[in-house]
């Protein structure tokens, strides 16, 4: 087994006169739920074609599983799961049939049965896919990707159009895949996703990385200021931004001889940190 199960060097893309991917470099872990954000037309979606070996690219290295996925054969497509942004299912076929048939590709599938509980599809099984909600229909997707028992799930956008609840159910069967051992990458718009899911996190944009780290240190998110709000006696609204947010507190403590109200410690979220780093780019 390689150290990484995804490794990148100077990878680019153009098509024409645009550069969809300018020098990209990535190393991700076996078992590393890795995400990659940035604004649509960033490059995100051409790294992630390339990685699975749908798409040529330019120049750099690139090694998916220990093999350059530009020339993968059989044997290693099976080790990599995809779930693209449009559905694959046949509308007239049930869950059962549609798992059932696509795990016939595959040298060593999981159990069709295993793989549709999993994904919380076991009384929908008899039913065909057109009659599926947008929800069930995604979750069909994702046991389309697995059946083959991949050692890599790429997802690209997986939640778009979920609602709330789905988008929540779907979080937890990625972190069942997880802690399964499977390497996952996962593009999102959805913020809080990436916060949820990833271990690491990406940003791309013009095609290139401008920060990478875990989600609550990324481009120094976890260093940066703290803003301290409170409410006055007389009812105002105060709020300080300082380094020593706990310092801060102790002040307010004491001149409000105990309890402060309305406190509150906010840092930088990850939106702050995700628009701060495009808008730099876009400058």
């Amino acid at each position: 087994m390689t150290a990484d199960a995804v490794r990148v060097r100077g990878l680019r893309k153009r098509y024409g006169d645009v550069i969809a991917v300018d020098g990209v470099d990535l190393s991700i872990g076996h078992g590393e739920v890795f995400g990659i954000l940035g604004p649509n037309g960033a490059g995100k979606s051409t790294t992630v074609e390339i990685l699975q070996g749908h798409r040529s690219r330019d120049a750099g290295e690139v090694s998916v599983l220990g093999q350059d996925p530009g020339g993968g054969d059989r044997a290693w497509q099976s080790r990599v799961g995809i779930v693209w942004q449009d559905e694959s299912a046949p509308a007239e076929l049930t869950v059962g049939e549609t798992v059932r048939h696509f795990a016939r590709y595959y040298p060593r599938p999981r159990d069709p049965a295993e793989v549709i509980a999993l994904v919380g599809l076991e009384e929908k099984a008899g039913s065909r896919t057109k009659t599926l909600s947008g929800g069930q229909r995604r979750r069909l997707d994702v046991a389309l990707g697995v059946i083959g028992g991949p050692e890599l799930l790429l997802l690209d956008e997986p939640t778009t159009g979920f609602d709330p609840a789905a988008r929540r159910q779907f979080w937890s069967l990625i972190r069942s895949l997880a802690d399964e051992g499977t390497t996952i990458i996962l593009t999102t718009h959805y913020l809080d996703e990436a916060e949820a899911l990833a271990d690491r996190l990406a940003v791309i944009a013009a095609g290139k990385v401008v920060a990478e780290g875990e989600p609550g240190s990324l481009a120094g998110r976890a260093k940066d200021r703290a803003t301290v709000h409170w409410t006055e006696p007389d009812g105002g609204a105060r709020s300080e931004e300082t380094g020593t947010p706990t310092r801060t507190v102790a002040e307010l403590s004491r001149r409000f001889d105990g309890e402060i109200p309305e406190l509150r410690i906010t840092r930088p979220t990850l939106e702050d940190v995700y628009l701060r780093l495009i808008d730099q780019e876009d400058q």
